[in-house]
């Protein structure tokens, strides 16, 4: 599926994402991660930080969710789909310089935020987090507009 513009410009924007899985009991489970590339025709790249509940559920079920809303401008998307496991010894260095350059803007921009006096964590957590084991792709099957009717 083809991404409208507005869509994948959108997406291209946020720091990060919600990404939505189904546990084997069948309860959603929800979780912050990093887009590390996202295509026109609908493939987001993901990684994840963490080998756990995420990686689990999707061992067992491929379907997924992506939620981000931008609560200035009052807009956001959720992007449904399928999605599949990618082993970090299959991905090649430009993705790991692209998840490095993404972890150095993100620190940079905290930085910049707490010397300007705006609240935040002061250790940098982003940069803590440990090399990506794997990576998530996403093939995008629909998208909802979250956009309230009115405001579109």
């Amino acid at each position: 599926m083809d991404l409208p513009d507005s869509v994948l410009n959108f997406f291209k924007q946020q720091g990060f994402v919600i990404v939505s899985t189904i546990d084997k009991a069948g309860k959603p489970h929800s979780s912050c991660k990093d887009i590390v590339k996202i295509e026109k025709n609908g493939g987001i790249y993901l990684m994840d930080a963490y080998k756990a509940r995420t990686f689990e559920n999707l061992v067992s079920n491929q379907n997924a969710s992506i939620t981000s809303v931008d609560e200035h401008k009052f807009k956001g998307y959720c992007l449904k789909g399928k999605a599949r496991l990618i082993d970090s010894d299959k991905l090649g260095p430009e993705v790991f310089k692209a998840w490095e350059d993404k972890i150095a803007s993100r620190a940079t921009q905290r930085v910049l935020k707490n010397m300007r006096g705006e609240k935040g964590h002061g250790r940098h957590p982003e940069t803590q987090l440990p090399r990506p084991q794997y990576m998530i792709y996403l093939q995008v099957e629909e998208v909802v507009d979250l956009t309230p009717h009115k405001l579109r």
